[in-house]
Order: structure tokens, then C-alpha cells, then sequence
């Protein structure tokens, strides 16, 4: 008999609380969310719903109060960070990059590591994000969409399994964000990386996500294909 593949990603009863002058209040609650390799979903909420802070704690930036994540079947926690943050890459709605030249940036987590990664390396994974000859430009010389295709190199260079992405074209205007937003699709679908995409645009939401998560004070009040949820 044929079972489902394990999840590549795998989120059990996943509970973040803050102390309060007026006692604890849940930031995320008891969240369950099982990704398998390849899946690309999109978790869309108003602001305040949680969408962030549950992949700031996916990638280990916060704590979780109670519940755990797995990925490929071990527990997170058993996980070096630094070696989870390589398996786990994320951008920020704001790519916030080092001074210097755009390929110090690039080499930066290899080099955490003890790789350092040649010039042609930096070359190509710039090539990749529609930035090539730009390996010696001054990172404040770059325009905000050039900034986040920066930041897509730099997490491209550590290889990631997943790609946690919070809200990564909101802070761009309207050119900038349909050529990142095409950018990231297609190296998303030609990496075949696991993905969540956090986002309060509906629309947004629906074409960057197989599946579409509904966040709302924390709690994950409904998941399913794109369709399902607008027709709910």
C-alpha cells in the first residue's frame, strides 16, 4: 500500500506566547502546517495576523512557546543554526545588506562556513538574478529591487532546501516588484525549492502559491488550493 511521501517541512502544534502587563498573549497558536519538497504556499493574513513571526520562528530567529518543526524528519532543534539557516534560507520585505561590494554579500555565509566562493561562482549566481557585472558595485548604489536580487543571490549561495520569504516585494514600486516577483517564480520552480511566501495581497497570494494558508489573530483558519479559499 503507497504512502505519502514524508514532508519536507514539517510544523506540529507550533505556539508563541508574550508576556503582557495584562498576562500571556498567543502571537501564534497551535499551528500545523506539512510541506512537502517542492510545495509552495502562501500564507496571507492582514498585518498583526502572525504571518512573520511564524517564520521568524521557522527559521529559529524566536522561540517557539510550545510545538516544534521538522525538517526532513529531524527535529529543528537538534539542528546547528547556522546550519539550519543555510538549509532554511529567508528574505526580509527590506533586503538588509552588508557595506560593501555586492559580492562581499554574496560570499558572506559560504564563508561562515569555511567556502569561499570563487569569482565565477559569484558571477553565475548573479547572472541567475539579472545581475551580471554587478559583482564589484557598492551595495548603496543599488536600487531597491536590485537590493532584493541581491539578497536572492546571497541565500542562493548557501543552497537552501526552503525559502522562507516575508512580504519580499511590498517595499517596491510597481516595475521593481513584477520583475522580482517573475524572478523568484522562476527560480522557485527551477530550484524546486520548498516555499512559504507571506503576503496580505489576495492576489498576490494566488499566484504565488499552490496552496494558500488564511492567517487571522494567529491561528491558521484555513489552508487549500488557491480556489478553495477564494471560494470560501
Amino acid at each position: 500500500m503507497a504512502t505519502d511521501p514524508a514532508p519536507l517541512l514539517d510544523l506540529r502544534g507550533f505556539t508563541l506566547e508574550r508576556r503582557t502587563p495584562r498576562g500571556p498573549r498567543a502571537v501564534i497558536r497551535d499551528i500545523d502546517l506539512r510541506l512537502e519538497a517542492g510545495a509552495w504556499t502562501s500564507l496571507l493574513g492582514a498585518n498583526g495576523s502572525g504571518k512573520s513571526s511564524l517564520l521568524r520562528l521557522i527559521n529559529r530567529l524566536d522561540e517557539p512557546t510550545a510545538g516544534t518543526v521538522y525538517l526532513d524528519e529531524r527535529d529543528y532543534r537538534t539542528i546547528p543554526p547556522l546550519e539550519l539557516r543555510r538549509r532554511v534560507g529567508m528574505m526580509m520585505q527590506t533586503a538588509y545588506l552588508f557595506p560593501g561590494t555586492v559580492a562581499e554579500n554574496v560570499r558572506f555565509g559560504p564563508r561562515q562556513r569555511g567556502i569561499e566562493l570563487s569569482d565565477e561562482t559569484i558571477e553565475r549566481l548573479l547572472a541567475r538574478v539579472g545581475l551580471a557585472g554587478f559583482a564589484r558595485r557598492q551595495v548603496d548604489r543599488l536600487s531597491g529591487g536590485e537590493a532584493q536580487r541581491v539578497a536572492l543571490a546571497r541565500v542562493l549561495a548557501n543552497e537552501p532546501e526552503v525559502l522562507l520569504l516575508d512580504e519580499p516585494t511590498s517595499a517596491l514600486d510597481q516595475d521593481a516588484k513584477e520583475a522580482v516577483e517573475a524572478l523568484l517564480q522562476e527560480v522557485i520552480r527551477e530550484e524546486r525549492l520548498t516555499c512559504i511566501w507571506v503576503t496580505h495581497d489576495l492576489a498576490q497570494a494566488v499566484r504565488m502559491g499552490d496552496r494558500v494558508g488564511l492567517m487571522e489573530s494567529g491561528k491558521l483558519i484555513r489552508l487549500g488550493t488557491p480556489e478553495e479559499v477564494l471560494h470560501a
